[in-house]
């Protein structure tokens, strides 16, 4: 490893989790859009064959953070100083998003991800909900590590402020998370998430891991 790499590299002690605010999210959208560059379920529901891949993509990610923003869903973000390393977006318990989202985002989708991907995304989200061993949960819905900064504890350092905002509700049951990439199955069964069902979605076959909320 360079010289240059090791400064590029996030000294995790220093790092802070700190709620997103409007500037970051083309920040968070890019950090976004290479975790799920490779993602088996989005390749499939945004037709990787066809061209315009990319864009469906980097559109479809642009318009699932705008609509948080827009419900005040909690997007989580950690920080080395001013630099954004890694993201979460969590859907509450209470959340007015739900499968469906509101009009104006399926019109957005409609039109930057196409009819069959929108569809799709509102199939994925419903089928996953309906099998959540719980009746109030939040939802993990995007979670990605700059490439640069991953494999150096950010993503567990992530995953306590995840668990952080799950505590602020104590309603909550916990929070779910479906996992289609099979390297991550390891990292959120090492946050004691457990398998509650293995769910096809579309063509592909992905995980609903579910994490129950800790006793107080």
């Amino acid at each position: 490893m360079s010289e240059l790499q090791e400064e590029l590299l996030a000294d995790v002690k220093k790092v802070k989790a700190v709620y997103l605010a409007a500037e970051d999210l083309k920040i968070a959208a890019s950090i976004l859009y290479l975790a799920y560059h490779d993602d088996p379920l989005f390749v499939d529901i945004f037709q990787f064959e066809k061209e315009g891949y990319e864009s469906r993509l980097r559109s479809a990610i642009r318009e699932e953070l705008n609509a948080f923003w827009l419900s005040k869903q909690p997007m989580v973000g950690l920080f080395d100083e001013e630099r954004l390393l890694a993201v979460a977006c969590i859907m509450s318990p209470d959340a007015s998003l739900g499968p469906n989202r509101f009009w104006h985002w399926r019109l957005k989708m409609l039109l930057t991800a196409g009819y069959f991907g929108t569809k799709q995304m509102v199939e994925k989200e419903t089928k996953v909900r309906e099998h959540v061993p719980a009746q109030r949960f939040h939802m993990l819905s995007l979670i990605g590590v700059h490439p640069d900064q991953q494999a150096h504890g950010l993503g567990h350092v992530l995953m306590s402020a995840i668990d952080s905002i799950v505590l602020e509700d104590p309603e909550s049951e916990g929070i779910g998370m479906y996992v289609t990439l099979p390297k991550c199955l390891s990292f959120f069964e090492d946050g004691n998430y457990s398998l509650v069902k293995e769910l096809e979605v579309g063509h592909i076959k992905g995980h609903l891991m579910f994490k129950h909320r800790e006793p107080a």
